[in-house]
Order: structure tokens, then sequence, then C-alpha cells
């Protein structure tokens, strides 16, 4: 049994959580003027030469595990309440920033995505916010 399980935890490591990071990924790079940058490192997509999302690194390492963050002020509260989930370092925490890892814990991906859109909405400017809120033909 416990091989079994540490192979499920294995293949969960090596696949969900990169699946769930490029379903991230994906849906950030299609929202207005989204582009993604590499500072540090790690792979994060801005708009307006702000973050809105941090996806971390391709591979887990000793000082990085996998986990995303997202600016929220409506879903904060949720977020936090995600087992593992924490205000993200170095200050912004206090600013709304919350870091979620990877995990067999964590929300449903389309959760997830709406996580994305309101840090979106928080950092780009008013006009490609209303852009995404306007209604789509």
């Amino acid at each position: 049994m416990a091989s079994s399980r540490k192979e499920w935890q294995h293949n969960w490591g090596m696949n969900q959580w990169q699946e769930t990071r490029e379903r991230l990924r994906a849906f950030a790079l299609g929202l207005p003027e989204a582009y993604e940058d590499f500072p540090w490192g790690e792979t994060v997509v801005k708009v307006s030469k702000k973050v809105f999302v941090f996806l971390g690194m391709e591979e887990e390492s000793e000082k990085w595990k996998p986990g995303f963050s997202v600016k929220l002020r409506e879903s904060n509260g949720h977020a936090l309440n995600l087992p593992g989930a924490a205000p993200t370092g170095y200050g912004l925490g206090k600013a709304g920033w919350v870091t979620i890892p990877y995990s067999d814990e964590t929300a449903d991906t389309d959760l997830l995505c709406e996580w994305v859109e309101e840090s979106y909405r928080i950092v780009a400017p008013k006009r490609l916010s209303a852009k995404r809120e306007a209604p789509q033909p």
C-alpha cells in the first residue's frame, strides 16, 4: 500500500500540478494585453508591466515548492482557507497577495482561473478590466 501511495504522490507531483499550472498560464495569457515574463527565474504573467500572477518555476526544487500567487480582495479569505495557502512573502501578503500550493487539496481549476481573473482585474488598468467585463459577441 505504501508504494502505491508513494507512486500516486509521485505521479500527482510530476503531472497534475504541471497541468494545473499550464492551464492557469494559458488562461492568464488569454486576458487582454497579458504577457509572460521570467524575472528571478520564475514565470509570471503581467499586464501593463505589472505582475498579476506568479506561476513559479517549471520544476520543483529545495527552495521552491509548486504553487502560484495572486492578488485577491473578494476571494482572499476563501483562498487563505485552502490547506497550505498563506499570505505571499516579501510583504506582498499585506497587499492582498495569496500563495496557493498545487496539491490534491487545491480548489478546482475553474475556481483558480476565477482567482487569476480577479487578480488581473485588480492589477490591470481600468480600460482593460472594462474590456474584460464587456459581453462577448
